[in-house]
């Protein structure tokens, strides 16, 4: 079966071609203590039994500057495509995308609401200036990546996905649903947020290592969700190095979490839905 990670991450070695500038100022531990640079992340993928790789803009490294990841995917296109952190405030957003998106090199982007360095859950992604950007982001077909937390700004997704139900949006991390405390309960926080079409989930470890934790009970999330959106509307993603497992580990999480799942299922969440929201790994 072939396998695609939609969440990896790359920093250089290189601080002075690539200086770092994280959002907020403040760099995350993993991109200080365990950085994995583009080399180190194909080495890395042909032992796990990765084809493809998203690398998605290590934002508290770098910020906005999504170079690396840019050039990164220029040396290996047959491995790599790129998603870069995007700002979709500005008044000319809806034509950087369009720069960004076309000979800028990027695949998608990735709109950074919150994280391990930006402890406030943001509700900028839903303000009216962002709807130029949201318009052109449907136009183009372009995905976006959505980095946020269901329960503080729930209510701002769904607006947002109600006025534009035809774009792609990619949530990382589903949300973070608390799987810990009840996955049954954290399934239909998820769950009904799939009646908006254009709503994709990212499964990354912050969701599979919980359902490997409350063994047998992982059932009482994954069949729900999978369910409500169909496989072909979740993407697995190992989220190295921010995970501290190798990624022959990762996978080995995400294979035996998924398990239980239809073989047609699981080559969705492993393949087919990423080659739909990225068109760029098909060719």
């Amino acid at each position: 079966m072939e396998i695609i990670d939609t969440h990896c991450h790359v920093i250089s070695a290189d601080e002075a071609r690539y200086p770092r500038a994280p959002i907020g100022g403040k760099q995350s531990g993993w991109a200080s203590t365990r950085p994995v640079t583009a080399d180190g992340m194909a080495e890395a993928m042909d032992k796990a039994g990765i084809s493809k790789s998203v690398l998605v803009q290590a934002t508290t490294a770098y910020g906005y500057d999504n170079s690396y990841v840019v050039d990164s995917k220029a040396q290996r296109p047959e491995k790599f495509i790129a998603v870069g952190t995007f700002d979709p405030l500005p008044a000319d957003a809806a034509d950087n995308l369009v720069k960004l998106t076309g000979e800028g090199g990027l695949s998608g982007v990735r709109l950074f609401t919150t994280g391990s360095t930006v402890a406030t859950q943001g509700e900028w992604f839903a303000a009216p200036e962002t709807f130029p950007f949201w318009e052109k982001a449907t136009e183009l077909g372009v995905t976006v990546c959505l980095q946020m937390r269901l329960g503080p700004a729930t209510a701002q997704l769904v607006a947002l996905l109600e006025r534009f139900p035809s774009v792609n949006v990619l949530l990382d991390h589903m949300g973070y649903p608390d799987i810990a405390a009840s996955p049954a309960d954290a399934a239909a926080e998820v769950a009904k947020l799939a009646v908006h079409p254009g709503l994709n989930l990212k499964l990354t470890h912050r969701s599979l290592e919980p359902l490997h934790e409350v063994g047998d009970r992982a059932n009482e999330f994954l069949e729900p969700v999978i369910a409500a959106f169909g496989a072909n509307r979740i993407a697995w993603g190992s989220n190295l190095p921010a995970a501290e497992q190798s990624l022959p580990e990762l996978v080995e999480l995400a294979t035996g979490v998924l398990a239980g799942v239809p073989e047609t299922d699981r080559a969705e969440i492993f393949a087919g839905t990423a080659k739909r929201l990225y068109p760029d790994l098909a060719g």
